[in-house]
């Protein structure tokens, strides 16, 4: 356990937040991109292209910063694989994922924060610019 808490872990839980923010980021931001770009239009091929070539370069992105500080899980998935597996801790798994989970949200935030966006386009539950 002494492992979890030490100066490399810190690091790994740093370079996991980031990652996953910048992957949420770029993913939902193409989303909103798309929607505003083609203003409201259904979602076409190429499009569809677009938005998954975005999601694409996020992840390479992401897992490319994290890859040498902690393995670029990106996924709170891929982290308890990882920790069933034995390759790391439970203990610093559960650090993973409060990193990942934490990076996702605040990277959903800023998404908000540049676009005023709020919900996606389809979804009635919130107003736009306001919860």
């Amino acid at each position: 356990f002494d492992d979890s808490f030490s100066l490399a872990s810190f690091r790994a839980y740093i370079a996991e937040f980031i990652s996953t923010l910048i992957f949420v980021f770029a993913g939902v931001g193409s989303v909103i991109a798309y929607t505003k770009v083609s203003g409201g239009a259904p979602l076409d091929p190429s499009g569809l292209i677009a938005v998954a070539i975005c999601h694409g370069f996020g992840l390479f992105v992401a897992v490319a910063i994290g890859a040498n500080i902690s393995g670029g899980h990106v996924n709170p998935a891929v982290t308890f694989g990882l920790a069933l597996g034995g390759q790391i801790t439970i203990l610093t798994g559960i650090f993973y994922w409060v990193a990942q989970l934490l990076g996702a949200i605040v990277g959903a935030f800023l998404v908000q924060f540049c676009t005023g966006v709020v919900r996606h386009p389809y979804t009635r539950a919130f107003r736009r610019g306001r919860l």
